[in-house]
Formats: structure tokens, sequence, C-alpha cells
């Protein structure tokens, strides 16, 4: 499974690599909500929630969908202005940049994960379908009553729902995000002009490697393919691509696919460690090699010693070809080794990639 971006008609101008402070004010709300998926900011979440004014932290409950699962496309607000529009410098234009999505964008955009309407193709307009309207609630409804008042209000009255989100997002700046996007913005600029310079010089494919390991180039084809563990698939014809770093994200790699909206690839910038994750299909390859009870088996005398083809044979009373097949589909999912001995070839399990495991499922599944 995958994202793909059909880039046949994307000129070299139109790809833009350019921190966005809304953007980063949406991780870190999302962090904050969800510290469980960013253990590497587990002492800053701390740090703001014991300070957090009560009243604002109660307005953060308040309409946390937007940020909890992810964040909303909405911090992402220039990639839905007509004819394409850049971050801006400052929240505060970035602010001016969300104020100019039409009310029916900014709905659609903040529903997103309860209404369940259409992503990647022409939505309806929810404001004018009153079915489409009750079912939003209905969803709302199953996600609790908070989450419900707040549906019904930005139903009601998106104008009111839409200022009142922009104070909020202005007092999260004052209490605890200007601090924030000072310390950042100049590692986030730094990751900018590196990634602009290997566009330049070193070509989009190299580029895109040093975005994120997930990502992946076929110049022949025009298409960029990020590595998820969902479909989606949009085509730029007229419009920019965006790719907007951040500091807070690991491990969320996120597309933005929305149709009518410009793409947006917002890659965290490092990783956890020096290896690469294993991709989609790597990671399904070990899972089912995993799944079989002999080859689980095998794993467990693997895991203590080297074994040879022979002794595995005698151990478990099966016979050489089906241990050999085994064995083989244990290696070509990367999870045993194997080195020669004069005439003897030896196996092993390599035990930290089954290790890594568990980490890799985790983080194949926010990324």
């Amino acid at each position: 499974m995958s994202v793909s971006i059909d880039i046949a008609g994307l000129r070299p101008e139109r790809l833009a690599v350019v921190p966005s402070p809304l953007a980063e004010l949406g991780m870190a709300l999302h962090a904050l909500s969800e510290p469980g998926h960013h253990p590497g900011v587990q002492g800053w979440v701390t740090g703001v929630t014991a300070r957090l004014d009560p009243h604002l932290a109660d307005r953060m409950c308040e309409a946390d969908f937007l940020w909890r699962t992810t964040f909303s496309d909405l911090f992402l607000p220039y990639a839905g202005i007509p004819g394409g529009a850049l971050p801006g410098a400052t929240l505060a234009e970035e602010l001016d940049l969300l104020d100019k999505l039409s009310d029916e964008q900014f709905v659609n955009a903040a529903l997103e994960f309860t209404c369940a309407l259409p992503y990647a193709t022409q939505a309806p307009d929810v404001l004018a379908d009153e079915g489409l309207r009750r079912r939003a609630l209905e969803l709302a409804a199953a996600r609790g009553p908070q989450q419900l008042r707040f549906s019904r209000r930005l139903l009601a009255e998106p104008p009111r729902i839409r200022a009142w989100l922009r104070q909020f997002l202005e007092d999260c700046e004052e209490t605890f995000f200007a601090d924030v996007w000072s310390r950042l913005s100049h590692q986030l600029a730094a990751d900018a002009r590196h990634k602009t310079d290997l566009l330049r010089h070193k070509g989009l494919t190299e580029a895109m490697a040093a975005v994120s390991p997930a990502v992946s180039v076929d110049e022949t084809a025009g298409r960029i393919t990020v590595d998820k563990l969902r479909q989606g698939h949009t085509v730029i014809r007229d419009s920019s691509l965006l790719l907007v770093p951040t500091s807070l994200g690991w491990p969320h790699l996120m597309v933005l696919h929305r149709h009518g909206w410009q793409p947006v690839l917002h890659y965290p910038v490092g990783s956890s460690g020096p290896v690469a994750p294993p991709s989609v299909d790597q990671l399904t390859l070990r899972m089912t090699a995993l799944s079989h009870p002999v080859r689980m088996q095998l794993c467990r005398n693997l895991a203590r010693s080297t074994y040879t083809t022979s002794e595995l044979v005698q151990i478990h009373r099966m016979t050489a070809p089906e241990i050999s097949r085994h064995l083989g589909v244990l290696k070509k999912a990367g999870l045993i080794t194997t080195r020669r001995r004069g005439r003897y070839v030896l196996h092993q399990l390599d035990v930290t990639a089954v290790a890594r495991l568990g980490s890799d499922f985790l983080e194949a599944l926010l990324r």
C-alpha cells in the first residue's frame, strides 16, 4: 500500500521546500494530545502540560479531534488557496491564509476524521446537504458529547468556529508556541535550504531520498510513491508540490492529497535512529514469516545458537526440503543470517531484526 503523486506535469520551479509555523503548531498540539506517539519529546510535553493555563487546556480538549488523530489539513491552509500559495513566515500570516479558505473548505477539512467525506475526489458540500449534516452529527455523537457539541456549532455557525479557532491558536502561540518556534525554526530553515540545494544540484530522486527512506521517485514514470499503510493517489497538473519539514513530527510522514488542494508532503526532520525502517511490504513479509508454527519453533532454536539444516531436520523430525523451505522464507524476510564454515552452512536468528518488529510495526501504523 502507498500514496502516489503523479508529477508528470510538475515544473521544477513549482516544487518548494518551506517551513510552516502553523503546521508545526498543529504537530505540537498533536504531541501534547498523543504523547505516546512521540517518545522523543516526552520531556517537552511534560513541561508544557505542567505550565498550561487550565482554561487553555480545556479549550485544547474541546476541539482535539482536529489534531489528536494526526492533525487536520486546516493546519496546511496554503494548500487550499486557489492557484496555490506558500506557507507564511509567521503564524499570523498563515492564520490569514486560513481565513481565506471558504466555509465549505473549512468545514469539510474540519470534519475529515468524523464525517467520512470523500478525500481524493470531489466531496459534496456538507453545509448544503441536510442528509450529510445528519450523518456527520451521528458520527460525531459516537465520539462523545464534547465532539457532538463542537460539530453542531461548526455546522450551524462556521464563522463563529473559525474565529474561535484563530483565537485559540493565537493564545497557544502566546502561551508556549512562540518559544517552540524560536527554538525550532532555525533547524527547519536549515533543512529546507539543504533539501532545496539537493533539488538544484542532485535532482529530485536524491532530494526525496533525503526526505525519508519511505519516499521513492520513478522519474521515468513521473511518480513519487510514499510507503504507507493506506492507499491514495493525486495528480499534479497546474499546482505545486510543497515539502514542509517538521521537528516534532517523527514518526508521522503525512501526504496531503485532498481533491482540489495542492499536494503537500509533511515530513519529519531526522529519524529515530541510524537504521532505516523496513517498507510496509517488508514488514508484512516478516510478520507473515513468523506466523507459521514451524517457523516459530525454528526461530526458538536459532535464537539460542547456530544450526545446520541437517541438525534442524533431526530436531524437528522433518525432511530436509521442508526445513530448507521454511528457512528460505525466514531468510527472504531478513530474519535469519547464514554463514559458511568449511562444508557446513550455519543459520542463526537475527535477534535485532526480530526485536525491532514491535517498534517497526508501530512506526508503520503511525507513518
